[in-house]
């Protein structure tokens, strides 16, 4: 039987079923979604492809999906570090924005974005910023899958003036993107503190129309939980709940303000938490209580976040810190193993955004999007267990290739899509732009 592409593998461990690794297995796709899944001497018998792939020291695992980001900022990596959130926000981030987050910014900013997560795995993104025509029109030129947030805020930037141009703007790009088989939406208001009552409940009705999900910035800091209640009585969660927000199709992302009462409530909704551990330790913004939303049933992903406060969209530090922070706050080395860090940035995160039967894992029938990460380096020998390897020791230099839908975007670290030389100096011009200050 003819197939387009068959990958030989050291190890496959498709997520799905949970804590399996197949040994020098094989993985057949054709017309972009995975057909089988085999012992590697037998691949070869059954199929004949058209394109073989040996990967006979690496790992396979489904793409890696980054829950929470905003891609653009990553021509704001470096410009304002060490400073706690609300200073960093309102007095360095937000003016540049208003400076300089234009079309050819956002533009540019998520093609530097799309070429640093694919060459670290990451074959998906959840995003939320400015012009998010632009982040969608990048994410199809360069063959990356996307989730694309329909931002809304109260108040006025470069993209909007108003709630309700924020909302007819997202409307018309839904309309616009629906069709696009690597895309898909979500209505994206900010935050509880940018957003008012009247077009959170729009947004929340659009999205009821549209079957889209909600995602939001949500008790990021124990300022806004405090400015909240002190200005209306209402944790920003309490009042989203009366909102009726918090559903199914709700992700609330960083969430490190959480009381054991809050954590039941929540679990209880179906919604969903992103935590950006990274970032939420860059910013001194706290700490995601995750081992208790785990062991509550509440569905955790993975972000993170913008690199502007990270400062990178490396998923395989984030799957380690994410480990190894949530050890520390439970006091349990136990809690978040290497195989739920990778289960928060897979099939977790596909089941935030709604798309778990599709990605996430490599069940048949799924969307080929796969990773194979080279474990023959001596930073990650001996390998005794390559899950344990992957989040503990292995670096992001290590993946060598992504495929999403079964097409080649890094092909032994070289990427297929992005001019990298003519990228980096589209960057360099913007650094200059930008240190050189206002126009």
């Amino acid at each position: 039987m003819q197939v387009d592409l068959l990958i030989q593998a050291r190890w496959i461990i498709p997520v799905e079923p949970a804590s399996v690794v197949y040994d020098n297995y094989s993985l057949a796709i054709d017309g972009g979604r995975i057909v089988d899944l085999l012992p590697s001497d037998l691949a070869l018998r059954k199929y004949r492809p058209r394109v073989l792939e040996i990967r006979d020291r690496h790992a396979l695992i489904p793409g890696l999906i980054n829950c929470h980001t905003h891609a653009a900022m990553t021509l704001l990596r470096g410009f304002a570090d060490d400073l706690p959130l609300m200073d960093w926000l309102q007095n360095h981030i937000w003016p540049a924005e208003q400076q300089w987050a234009s079309e050819a910014f956002v533009r540019d900013g998520t093609d530097l974005a799309i070429a640093e997560m694919l060459r670290g795995g990451t074959t998906c993104f959840n995003d939320m910023y400015f012009f998010p025509e632009i982040t969608a029109q990048q994410a199809l030129q360069h063959g990356i899958r996307a989730n694309i947030g329909l931002i809304v805020f109260d108040f006025p930037t470069l993209w909007a003036e108003n709630a309700d141009a924020y909302l007819a703007k997202g409307l018309a790009l839904h309309e616009q993107l629906r069709h696009e088989s690597l895309l898909s939406l979500s209505f994206a208001p900010h935050a509880p503190y940018t957003v008012s009552d009247a077009p959170l409940s729009r947004a929340l009705t659009y999205a009821d129309e549209m079957n889209l999900t909600l995602h939001m910035h949500v008790h990021e800091t124990a300022h806004e939980v405090e400015q909240q209640l002190a200005n209306t009585g209402q944790t920003p969660l309490q009042r989203l709940r009366d909102l009726g927000l918090l559903t199914s199709s709700f992700i609330a992302v960083h969430m490190t303000q959480m009381s054991a009462e809050q954590i039941a409530e929540f679990a209880e909704t179906g919604a969903h938490i992103v935590h950006c551990p990274e970032s939420n330790l860059k910013l001194a913004s706290g700490f995601c209580p995750v081992a208790d939303c785990l062991a509550a049933g509440i569905n955790v992903a993975l972000g993170t976040d913008g690199a502007a406060s990270n400062n990178d969209l490396d998923m395989l530090g984030e799957m380690r810190t994410a480990a190894l922070l949530a050890k520390g706050v439970a006091g349990d080395a136990s809690a978040v193993s290497a195989w739920t860090a990778l289960e928060m940035a897979t099939i977790n995160g596909a089941k935030a955004l709604g798309l778990d039967t599709e990605i996430g894992s490599l069940l048949l029938g799924k969307a080929a999007d796969v990773v194979a990460i080279d474990l023959s380096a001596p930073e990650t020998q001996p390998c005794f267990h390559p899950v344990a390897q992957i989040v503990y020791a292995a670096g992001r230099h290590q993946v060598s290739d992504a495929w999403v839908a079964g097409k080649p975007l890094l092909s032994q670290r070289r990427l297929t899509t992005l001019d990298l030389d003519e990228l980096t100096q589209r960057v360099e011009q913007w650094r200059q732009r930008m240190n050189a200050g206002p126009s």
